[in-house]
């Protein structure tokens, strides 16, 4: 019960990004489908891709908690190690 409580209150506080905010997000950090792909640890770029489809069609795909928290991390200032070049 404690644990699904924290992983509700988590979900709560993650940021949100619309496919519009997410393209500009991608366009700010300079990185390309692939590139954002590996930093967020999605496995296909084409995911990557459907992030950015306009919500109601139907290859459009929800940007995740998990995936939101560390996009809004990298434009915050954080690179990995890994970081492209």
């Amino acid at each position: 019960m404690r644990r699904a409580l924290a992983y509700s209150l988590a979900l709560m506080s993650a940021p949100s990004f619309t496919p519009d905010e997410f393209r500009q997000a991608q366009h700010q950090l300079g990185l390309s489908d692939k590139q954002l792909a590996a930093m967020l640890g999605i496995a296909y770029a084409d995911h990557v891709r459907r992030m950015k489809v306009a919500e109601g069609k139907s290859s459009h795909r929800n940007v995740t908690p998990t995936v939101a928290r560390l996009l809004q991390a990298y434009l915050d200032g954080y690179r990995p190690a890994d970081w492209p070049a």
